[in-house]
């Protein structure tokens, strides 16, 4: 698995506002445990986030945050044939999760229905974040949830 980091220039001389953000990437195989790294991935991240770039995380914010890394990955897994890539992105004001898949398929958003046995997954996604896109890409799909900060 490939990680990739970055973090706010060191740099005290830039003259327009810094456009930098803290971001963590790792492909993903699908094996057993993919899940839970996926998961670990956010869980550091955040402690990044917080540490690196003093972001205030609300009540919710953690659990919402690896409540949809969880749905995102289930589904990368569920509905692909192949690796998918889990995108972590956050400022002190922001964060998004992105995942990237080798299905074209955009995914079904349902009607709520609690009588309904499975496809809840993006449902649970929308009412977690403030904003979830999904669209077609080179390589297959990009689902992105975005998550506003407490300030």
């Amino acid at each position: 698995m490939n990680e990739q980091a970055t973090s706010r220039p060191e740099d005290p001389w830039r003259a327009s506002p810094s456009t930098e953000v803290l971001l963590v990437a790792e492909v993903f195989d699908g094996e057993q445990g993919s899940i839970a790294q996926a998961r670990a991935l956010a869980d550091r991240f955040l402690a990044r986030l917080v540490a690196e770039w003093l972001a205030v995380l609300g009540e919710h914010t953690r659990s919402d945050l690896m409540l949809a890394v969880s749905e995102l990955v289930t589904n990368a897994e569920r509905y692909s044939h192949g690796p998918y890539l889990l995108e972590l992105e956050g400022t002190a004001e922001r964060i998004s999760v992105t995942v990237y898949d080798s299905s074209t398929a955009l995914p079904v958003l349902y009607a709520p229905d609690p009588a309904r046995l499975g496809g809840h997954g993006m449902e649970i996604v929308v009412a977690l974040c403030d904003r979830l896109t999904a669209e077609r890409v080179p390589v297959g799909k990009r689902i992105r949830a975005e998550f506003q900060l407490s300030t």
